[in-house]
């Protein structure tokens, strides 16, 4: 798995929990507010080294009777083709998961739910879930990816057994004033979190 940063504690990245956090490298959107370039532009992934399994396992090996879990985020992880297989030695140590996704690969999360593999998904809903909206925020967006998001919306609130939280970072001209309501009203009875747009080393800078 190409591991772009690795960050050894947050109390940020799962709410209440102390957590190690894996950067995955590689993202099949680009928007334009992401803030790691590094992990999604394809000519930046390579200006810097990935960080070696060994070292990340090693480390939670070490620390795994004061770690929560391990947070693992991006990019895009389910990119990733050993994401499975990764997750077990994390599961092995008896660490909790939870993942950070775009939605766009259903089938690679419905293989993490039936194997027990992911504890709490957290999905990055760009827009309405249309592909005129997400397009406003991810320009490269096709139908058969918004389309894989709806599906990933749906197997969510199948597995009541895997925590999930839905969340989206409102960006000025982007998002309309009556964003946040309609937003809320279409996925009650979920709560949805809502981001604030910050800028700043952004993706859209290199695209």
């Amino acid at each position: 798995m190409r591991i772009g940063g690795f960050l050894k504690q947050s109390l940020i990245d799962w709410e209440g929990k102390l957590v190690a956090v894996v950067f995955t490298k590689g993202c099949n959107f680009r928007c334009g507010y992401c803030h790691n370039p590094s992990l999604v532009v394809p000519e930046l992934l390579n200006d810097t080294p990935d960080v070696p399994q060994e070292e990340v396992f090693a480390y939670l090996s070490a620390r795994r009777e004061w770690l929560d879990g391990v947070v693992v985020t991006g990019g895009e992880p389910t990119l990733q083709k050993d994401l499975p297989d990764f997750l077990k030695r994390v599961r092995a140590l008896g660490l909790r998961v939870k993942l950070d996704t775009n939605g766009t690969h259903p089938e690679v999360l419905s293989e993490l739910f039936r194997e027990k593999l992911v504890n709490f998904v957290a999905l990055d809903v760009k827009h309405f879930v249309v592909r005129e909206s997400y397009a406003l925020v991810t320009p490269t967006v096709t139908e058969a990816q918004v389309e894989a998001v709806r599906c990933t919306l749906e197997l969510l609130r199948a597995h009541g057994e895997v925590g999930r939280q839905f969340r989206t970072t409102l960006i000025p001209d982007v998002h309309a004033p009556d964003t946040v309501h309609r937003l809320s009203e279409m996925f009650a009875p979920d709560k949805i979190r809502f981001q604030e747009f910050r800028d700043g080393n952004l993706v859209r800078d290199y695209i």
